[in-house]
């Protein structure tokens, strides 16, 4: 199978209505924001969802959480080393395999390694040397931000019920705070890059497996911080360039959206689609 002969471009309208699109763990589970109050989703969370999303449509995926691992491997260490869920230990023993063959094999194995990209770093247990394998990979997504400053509220909780002692006291434990943001349209972008599919072996194919999966991002996602319908993909717009360097720089293609999209989400499709000459837009609505 050939490897990505164009360019491509893409972008995501999110909506978040009540819900805690991603969660800052060093400041209190509360909402992502950056100093101006501007909402902001990490390119990791996304990239997470996806690789969910690919693993669940059959896809075999290294960097599986820990919550929906169908292998049982307990480490990414023993996934990669396994005889029967990776590539075996002589793959990564550099005295028995080059590190190129490996990384290749690693390639085809794996979607998210040729898709993403990943370091391996292993070797023999106590050697410095080591092996450090790192591979780029084609496809890019940066981090979302919303269009307008989001207005997070904290609620204190209680549990009914106390989780140590004879239950005669409540104990700390039963005291806590929930966050959400209460309502916002993000805007995320990302870019596939044709050499660096080359390098990979990611393909055509694998680029429509990506387009699919994108408008599901949040399907089967909910959990008490994301209810279901709290979080929601507006559209994808989808911009396939007719070579291989791009007919626009992504810089100049996202651009041609992100001053079209207003506060609400929406934006002139036909106005999209003539910003460009030359390169059409497919638009997708959300599922």
């Amino acid at each position: 199978m050939s490897t990505l002969q164009n360019k491509i471009d893409f972008a995501l309208v999110l909506r978040v209505r009540n819900a805690n699109p991603n969660g800052d763990p060093l400041n209190g589970n509360r909402p992502r924001a950056d100093y101006g109050g501007f909402g902001e989703i990490t390119d990791v969370c996304l990239k997470r969802k996806l690789r969910d999303r690919l693993q669940e449509s059959g896809q075999t995926i290294f960097v599986q959480s820990d919550d929906r691992k169908v292998d049982g491997e307990t480490s990414l260490r023993n996934r990669a080393e396994s005889e029967v869920n990776g590539l075996g230990k002589d793959a990564w023993n550099p005295k028995k395999s080059k590190k190129d063959d490996t990384a290749k094999k690693a390639c085809g194995k794996w979607f998210d390694v040729r898709a993403f990209g990943q370091v391996f770093a292993f070797g023999k247990e106590g050697d410095a040397s080591g092996v450090s394998i790192p591979i780029r990979g084609p496809v890019t997504i940066q981090s979302a931000f919303s269009k307008e400053i989001v207005g997070i509220t904290s609620t204190q909780i209680t549990k009914s019920v106390s989780g140590e002692g004879d239950g005669s006291k409540r104990g700390p434990d039963t005291m806590g705070m929930k966050h959400r943001v209460d309502m916002g349209i993000y805007e995320c972008f990302g870019s596939i890059n044709p050499q660096l599919a080359e390098r990979t072996g990611f393909s055509d194919a694998d680029a429509d497996l990506i387009k699919r999966a994108l408008p599901r991002i949040f399907e089967n996602d909910a959990s008490s911080a994301r209810p279901d319908g709290s979080m929601q993909v507006l559209a994808v717009v989808w911009w396939k360039h007719s070579c291989k360097a791009g007919q626009y720089s992504s810089a100049r293609v996202h651009d041609s959206l992100r001053d079209l999209l207003n506060a609400d989400g929406s934006f002139d499709r036909e106005a999209l689609a003539k910003a460009l000459p030359g390169l059409l837009p497919e638009i997708i609505d959300g599922f």
